[in-house]
């Protein structure tokens, strides 16, 4: 029987949150390491675990991956959550793409001293250069690439989902995401993952933030 698939990182979302979504959704169980100290983090290093001394990091099929995109295609290549050929999987790389950069400036907002003028600023990008391109491929099919379940459409759910956590009202001016929302989380492995008890974070807080500095030795404040 295959090991377990292990994921180590912190106690919060992350760069780990986007692959606990996508093996959640391919129903793959998996197990997770917690890091809570700067000693744990360098003895990773020490062991030759991270290649570029950095996590997320996931132990899957033998192999230690790091890389967030690199873990992402991966997972996605194995469970047929990538298209069906090279042209698919171009579009589903450049939409999961364009949804990891919203996501990454929510990520970075904890850091913020003063975090209304970013808020201001991602909203302003979500409705304008983001939401739009996803409105208008979701006009007719019901997944964004080649009729089928894809990374593209978990990715984007998961943004749709933070970014309502900020901006409650954010999707009102587009139908057509907020109607492939309901569909995606009546997907049972979904709906599964969105109940209490899963082993999806909650939005991060300060008691998450404490945990980043003390694990990396970060010092504030960051330059963003």
């Amino acid at each position: 029987m295959a090991e377990k698939v292990v994921l180590h990182y912190l106690n919060g979302r992350g760069r780990m949150e986007s692959i606990r979504w996508l093996l959640a959704v391919a129903e793959v169980e998996f197990d997770e390491v917690f890091l809570e100290t700067h000693e744990q983090y360098e003895k990773l290093i020490s062991d030759g675990a991270l290649m570029f001394q950095q996590v997320p990091m996931v132990e899957i099929d033998g192999m230690k991956l790091i890389q967030t995109k690199a873990i992402l295609n991966y997972i996605a290549e194995k469970y047929n959550l990538h298209g069906k050929d090279i042209k698919d999987r171009a579009m589903i790389n450049m939409y999961s793409e364009g949804v990891m950069d919203l996501m990454e400036m929510i990520m970075m907002l904890i850091f913020s001293p003063d975090p209304k003028p970013k808020l201001d600023n991602i909203e302003s990008k979500a409705k304008e250069r983001y939401l739009p391109v996803f409105e208008k491929a979701l006009s007719g099919p019901i997944y964004l690439v080649g009729g089928k379940l894809s990374r593209a459409d978990v990715q984007l759910l998961e943004c749709t989902l933070m970014l309502e956590e900020k901006f409650p009202g954010i999707l009102a001016d587009f139908p057509n995401v907020k109607s492939f929302q309901g569909r995606m989380t009546r997907v049972p492995a979904i709906s599964e993952f969105l109940q209490p008890g899963s082993k999806r974070k909650q939005q991060p807080d300060e008691k998450y933030k404490k945990s980043i500095m003390e694990v990396f030795q970060i010092k504030l404040p960051l330059i963003l």
